[in-house]
């Protein structure tokens, strides 16, 4: 477990979230680590164990190693994905190339595993810290008032929740994206869906039968087959015991807001004619799955509003394809980085009071714009380069078809970095020198490996005041 960074005295500020998703519970998490009042609003009336597989990269994983390792760390490894490698192979079954697994790293642990146990969690976790729940409200409006220093969203039953910062954490579906920057922004299709499952070993006969017994009899395994414009990815965990599959193919079909939809395996298995046959008997015992239509939607200019006391995170923000391997990752990245700024310009006697969270959300959005850009232009890229590879390039090359991983991506500390930045950016703010796109760890040209880190401040005693959630 790494040391957290700093002890937090509580600071007396209120962080209302909208959603309770990785970025939400992330942002609640860090904003009671670092001593804000959390209430986090979730449309869900309760808690439900949807989903499949998500990762969590080991620049997120570096955020959970700071967390209370009996609560986070411990368990998570007890319900994670512990394979070798990744196997790569043609979609006729042809063997490729074997990328081994990062090699462990208790300050940059990466977890695979089902999206509702891990997000399980983290709900504990954030429950354990005195985050408030509010399930069963669906927001109709966000407000603020600059000159009150406050933000609060109402809800289609007529109850307001008022803080001093409201964070939109709602997802690819967000409605905050309208309702607080007055974005109607309609997704639209990548030309690319996904079916995805997840399900039982045993009770599916994975291991009777000899085409897939060998994905989940000696533990956890991490396969994938690529072929035109489709790839399969295939994953046991738990020691072999339940398994998922992710297939993302061509799809030109009509997409509303609701594009999850219950899917067919005759569809899958008719997708995958002429694959390797391991490929279709596992498609074959698949009980159910999903048909999820991948889309995007248009950056958005900015993800704040004009009084700075409402802002966007994850999703909401920023949505990405599943083959960036970093849309969970980013989103943690961005709790911390929101949370950590609004203790940094609490403490900051040279800002105004008046002006101090409407600072904090500018720098979050300041540092984290362009590296959110780059790690989702990297989804893009390992789709197209999977979908339209070169197989005699590949067969003189075979790692040009492994799975990416840059150290200005993965290696990131993002709350060592908002505290490396924060001054840099305050006074490009005030009309000082513009930070260059190198320091913003957004490229493989990151100068973040090569700049010593300064002292950790400490909480002052002028940040000492009652925090309601320990009455």
């Amino acid at each position: 477990m790494a040391t957290p960074i700093a002890p937090y005295l509580p600071t007396g500020i209120h962080v209302v979230i909208v959603g309770a998703g990785f970025g939400g519970l992330t942002a609640g998490i860090e904003a009671r680590l670092k001593g804000h009042t959390v209430s986090v609003l979730e449309k869900a009336p309760k808690w439900e164990q949807l989903g499949d597989i998500i990762s969590i990269s080991q620049n997120a994983g570096r955020v959970l190693s700071r967390w209370d390792p009996a609560w986070v760390g411990d368990k998570l490894r007890k319900i994670c994905m512990n394979h070798k490698s990744f196997m790569i192979h043609t979609h006729k079954g042809e063997f490729i190339f074997e990328q081994p697994v990062v090699t462990p790293d208790r300050e940059r642990p990466m977890y695979n595993g089902h999206r509702a146990d891990i997000h399980r969690i983290f709900f504990e976790y954030a429950e354990h810290l005195g985050v408030r729940f509010h399930m069963g409200k669906r927001v109709t409006a966000y407000k603020e008032d600059s000159r009150l220093g406050k933000a609060w969203v109402e809800c289609d039953d007529g109850e307001a929740f008022i803080g001093d910062v409201v964070v939109g954490a709602d997802g690819i579906r967000s409605r905050a994206r309208k309702l607080a920057l007055g974005l109607d922004d309609k997704v639209k299709s990548t030309g690319y869906a996904a079916y995805r499952s997840w399900f039982d070993v045993e009770e599916n006969g994975i291991l009777d039968d000899p085409l897939t017994r060998e994905f989940a009899e000696r533990g956890d395994t991490h396969t994938g087959w690529l072929g035109p414009d489709v790839h399969l990815l295939v994953a046991t965990c738990k020691g072999g015991r339940e398994i998922s599959w992710v297939c993302t193919h061509k799809d030109n079909g009509d997409i509303d807001e609701s594009w999850s939809y219950p899917g067919r395996v005759e569809d899958v298995l008719k997708l995958l004619e002429g694959w390797d046959p391991r490929c279709r008997a596992i498609i074959a015992k698949t009980p159910s799955l999903v048909d999820w239509k991948l889309v995007h939607r248009e950056p958005l200019p900015t993800w704040i509003t004009p009084g700075g006391h409402i802002c966007l995170i994850g999703d909401a923000a920023h949505p990405f394809l599943p083959t960036s391997i970093q849309g969970c990752s980013q989103a943690i990245e961005d709790g911390v980085a929101l949370a950590t700024l609004l203790s940094l310009t609490h403490t900051d006697k040279e800002i105004p009071a008046t002006q101090k969270i409407p600072s904090a959300l500018k720098i979050y959005e300041r540092l984290r714009y362009d590296r959110v850009k780059s790690a989702q232009k990297q989804g893009e890229e390992v789709r197209d380069m999977w979908h339209k590879a070169d197989w005699e390039k590949v067969r003189l090359n075979p790692g040009s078809i492994k799975m990416p991983r840059e150290d200005w991506l993965l290696k990131h500390d993002c709350e060592k970095f908002v505290r490396r930045m924060y001054r840099r950016a305050l006074a490009e703010f005030d009309g000082g020198e513009k930070i260059p796109i190198k320091s913003l760890a957004a490229n493989r040209e990151s100068d973040e490996f090569l700049v010593e880190m300064p002292p950790t401040p400490v909480a002052t005693p002028e940040s000492e005041v009652d925090d309601p959630m320990n009455r």
